[in-house]
């Protein structure tokens, strides 16, 4: 094994973490290019702008407003590195696993999609629709970055539940839910005054309707996890709790406030945290054992025996 081998193997955890981390991050830059203005602070894709990939001095765009949104495409990238270092990590590692080798590959060639969906954001001039499913596959690829961090640990054997069978089936049913809700959210700053451009189309329906929708689903997530409460409490049930009531405080501050923007990209950082934590409180609800291979010889005495 070369060192470069042995690296990556080493590191294979370290690389998981990281593009949770990453994942969720580039959501909450992506919120700041869109509080600050600067959504087309690049006007086109892929390069920022008419014959420059990089910022240029240009009479109808603000430096600033170029630089933030460089800064996210270029985090992108970034995304992309770690994202292939987890593959790397997987290929590498013997006996190669199959799970894990899949779940980095959804993580590099998400990132793929996700540029793909930014440069579409772009050119329909920051379509409401078109932020919003860039948004959800984020929040989508933080899910499944959860679940390769806990396939590491974890076997390639059947599927163990280490709880009660209706507590996962509510699992389920908070997961769809979250998903609503986080949907739902992006249709309030849809419609709310961050458009992320000054002469972006703002999705045509109240504030004041849609955030209702989104605290009734907050509400509804509340009472599925208090009845998880009834199955288990452990460490990271308590954590996945304590996430949503700051996440649920912080969104009626911002309401009260008239949402300033350094409290949007708390707030995303905060439903990233939430889909974090009510993944982790999946994986730690199931386990998968360690299969192991006997030898031929000896598989053929056992079943003799």
């Amino acid at each position: 094994m070369s060192k470069l081998t042995a690296f990556l193997v080493s590191w294979q955890r370290a690389f998981a973490i990281a593009v949770v981390i990453a994942q969720a991050g580039i959501a909450v830059t992506g919120s700041i290019v869109r509080v600050t203005g600067s959504g087309l602070g690049c006007p086109t894709w892929p390069e920022c702008v008419d014959g420059s990939v990089v910022p240029v001095e240009h009479p109808e765009v603000a430096a600033l407003h170029q630089w933030v949104e460089f800064g996210n495409r270029t985090l992108t990238g970034v995304v992309g590195i770690i994202a292939g270092l987890c593959v790397l990590a997987a290929w590498f590692h013997l006996p190669r696993r199959r799970r894990v080798l899949v779940l980095s590959l959804v993580q590099l060639v998400g990132v793929a999609v996700q540029a793909v969906v930014g440069g579409i954001t772009v050119l329909t001039g920051l379509a409401w629709y078109t932020v919003s499913i860039h948004f959800m596959i984020s929040m989508g690829l933080v899910w499944m970055a959860v679940l390769l961090v806990s396939s590491l640990s974890e076997g390639d054997g059947p599927v163990r539940l280490k709880v009660p069978a209706p507590l996962m089936r509510l699992q389920v049913v908070m997961a769809v839910v979250l998903g609503a809700l986080l949907l739902a959210g992006t249709w309030v700053t849809a419609a709310g005054p961050h458009a992320g451009d000054a002469s972006t189309p703002r999705l045509g329906v109240e504030v004041e309707t849609l955030a209702q929708i989104h605290a009734d689903l907050l509400f509804l997530f509340l009472g599925l996890l208090i009845a998880v409460g009834f199955f288990t409490r452990t460490r990271t049930y308590w954590t996945l709790v304590g996430v949503v009531l700051a996440q649920g405080a912080l969104g009626m501050v911002q309401y009260w406030t008239g949402v300033p923007e350094v409290l949007v990209s708390i707030h995303v950082l905060g439903a990233g945290a939430v889909v974090v934590a009510t993944a982790a409180l999946w994986t730690s609800s199931r386990e998968r054992t360690h299969e192991v291979e006997l030898p031929a010889s000896e598989d053929q005495a056992l079943s003799k025996a």
